[in-house]
């Protein structure tokens, strides 16, 4: 059965709570429709994708710091493991983990990363960022010894 409320004679939805996202506070005013299935009622959500994109670039905009949950969901639509965000973000899997739980409180580093990376992946704006995060991530431990030699072209790091 749907719950309809009257507004000046028409009938209107009551607002679905998506809880499928993830959040706890995102609710569908209109873009999905009930349907019966096997195992009893069923949602259908128009252009999820599109849904998504705009819940996570609510998200990014907001000017408040973000919550677990919020930051698991920019982290799954990132399509990103914990393990692979941890090593991104040069920590360990574990503390991704209880980010998320809210367990720990997301470090503001943290919180403007997922944020950056979520934007450049919706707009494509900074393919540079994510490329800097990847080769920071593989950093091996170096000697703090840089041995430099001037040549004919001028100088630089000797082989």
């Amino acid at each position: 059965m749907i719950v309809t409320a009257s507004r000046r004679g028409g009938e209107v939805k009551r607002p679905y709570h998506y809880t499928e996202s993830g959040l706890d506070s995102v609710y569908l005013l209109n873009g999905y429709r009930f349907v019966a299935s096997g195992r009893g009622r069923g949602v259908v959500i128009q252009d999820v994708d599109g849904l998504h994109m705009a819940i996570g670039s609510n998200l990014v905009t907001s000017k408040k710091r973000l919550s677990g949950s919020e930051f698991r969901f920019l982290r799954t639509e990132l399509l990103l493991s914990q393990a692979s965000l941890a090593r991104l973000l040069q920590v360990r899997e574990l503390t991704v983990a209880r980010w998320e739980k809210g367990q720990t409180r997301i470090p503001l580093t943290a919180d403007a990363t997922i944020r950056v990376l979520y934007e450049e992946h919706v707009g494509g704006r900074n393919q540079k960022l994510s490329d800097l995060l990847e080769s920071l991530a593989e950093l091996d431990d170096v000697p703090d010894r840089i041995m430099m030699e001037e040549t004919n072209e001028g100088w630089s790091r000797a082989a």
